[in-house]
């Protein structure tokens, strides 16, 4: 039967992984998409996949006859009847009455799905949708589906409200020179590469807020961890200092590690290093301060300034002596941004962090400064204009209570989570110095 041939009785009831919790002649309609096919004489195996997972179907007579002429990968619907199976990889089978044929692929894919026959990065990236039905690319974007899911959760049960902010804008934020530019309008517009601004102003009557959304960054910069539009998880709250930041971050970041344990993904936490899982979810995170990270670094025979940022090199080697996930606090001043605090004990300090997963920055944040005349003065300090932020300095006269925050590279973080080496691994359409399609 072909599909102007369907009508409501022919559509699907189950998705694959819920017929192994029917009974035996349960009448079902499974869709998908061809796996698999082998014939053995007057009888033939199916293998249907869908997004949940794999069902076996029986094949005899004219659907036996039917399925020979039907290519693999084609979209498909299966009604049968469940019956018991001999087969050690599916715990029942499907036996086929009727095949409903949606849509034929070519007999020529650019890819293999299955992932038998393994295909080069780019390669898989050009046919990503195709690349998707591999079951081991699809539980990375189910995971991150579901990672997304709970840090929406978490905010929202602690008072976060959720905000959108601009994503064009009309001046280089936080004075970045790595922006996207274009006409709007016969204005210069610019893609934003955080919310930072917009995220500060919004505390002053929201109190605390949270976005996840999109960011850009014109860094031509072609590495494993780099990439030009990333998903961010921004996080801005008043009243709150920077180790109030931490202790959510660290909170959070352990709620999904819980989460995915106890859920469904079978996820391989072979990345938490020399300790239990239950250990480490107990443990707080180590915070190493910048000058204790010069010291440890000395110790190792590399020699830093004080004021020096920590080189991909460093953070490699700090990463060995504090393994898993550590945060380093209390940077040099002058290595934040404008609108970072300093500390009041040593004013050559700021009161920021960075959480670090070995050599990979997973969240940078801090206090924020919310004195208009000390962010006037850290303006000038860095070279900025005062009159292009005047729109932000504005709310800053309004009554504008001292707040910290913080932002979250989640793609980084999902390496992390799938233990993946390369950040274009877990984006569907990633886009880099080099790839702007599909």
């Amino acid at each position: 039967m072909t599909l102007d041939k369907l009508n409501k009785s022919s559509t699907r009831t189950h998705f694959s992984k819920e017929l192994k919790n029917l009974k035996i002649g349960s009448e079902i309609r499974v869709a998908g998409w061809i796996e698999d096919f082998r014939n053995i004489g007057k009888l033939g195996f199916l293998t249907l996949r869908d997004v949940t997972g794999a069902t076996q179907s029986v094949l005899l007579g004219d659907n036996l006859v039917k399925a020979k002429t039907i290519p693999r990968q084609s979209s498909i619907l299966i009604s049968g009847t469940i019956q018991p199976t001999k087969s050690k990889n599916f715990e029942i089978e499907v036996l086929v009455k009727e095949i409903f044929v949606y849509s034929e692929a070519t007999q020529t894919l650019p890819i293999d799905p299955t992932g038998r026959i393994e295909s080069d990065l780019d390669n898989r990236l050009d046919s990503r949708a195709l690349d998707l039905r591999n079951p081991k690319i699809s539980k990375i974007f189910l995971i991150r589906s579901k990672v997304l899911k709970i840090i929406r959760d978490y905010f929202t049960l602690n008072n976060f409200i959720e905000v959108n902010t601009p994503k064009i804008i009309g001046s280089a934020s936080e004075g970045g020179s790595n922006l996207f530019s274009f006409d709007y309008f016969k204005k210069k517009g610019y893609l934003a590469q955080s919310p930072q601004l917009y995220k500060e102003q919004l505390v002053l009557s929201l109190d605390k807020v949270f976005e996840i959304a999109p960011y850009f960054r014109a860094e031509n910069s072609h590495t494993v961890r780099h990439i030009s539009e990333f998903l961010s998880v921004d996080i801005e709250a008043a009243y709150l200092d920077y180790f109030d930041i931490m202790d959510i971050i660290e909170e959070l970041i352990k709620l999904i590690l819980k989460s995915l344990k106890e859920s469904d993904c079978q996820m391989d936490f072979s990345f938490i290093q020399n300790k239990s899982f239950a250990d480490f979810i107990n443990s707080p995170f180590p915070r190493i301060s910048y000058e204790q990270c010069i010291k440890d670094l000395e110790k190792m025979g590399e020699k830093i300034n004080f004021g020096d940022d920590l080189l991909d090199s460093s953070l490699r080697k700090l990463g060995e002596k504090y393994n898993n996930f550590f945060f380093i606090i209390d940077w040099p001043i002058n290595l934040k941004p404008f609108y970072i605090h300093e500390h009041d004990e040593n004013p050559l300090l700021s009161k920021s962090f960075d959480l670090q997963f070995g050599y990979l920055e997973l969240v940078s944040g801090g206090t924020r400064q919310h004195d208009i005349n000390k962010l006037k003065s850290r303006l000038q300090n860095q070279g900025l204009s005062i009159d292009s932020f005047t729109n932000h300095l504005r709310s800053f006269e309004w009554g504008m209570p001292p707040h910290s925050g913080g932002g979250l590279g989640f793609d980084r973080l999902m390496m992390v989570l799938c233990n993946l080496s390369n950040i274009r691994e877990v984006v569907l359409y990633p886009r880099d110095t080099s790839r702007i399609n599909p």
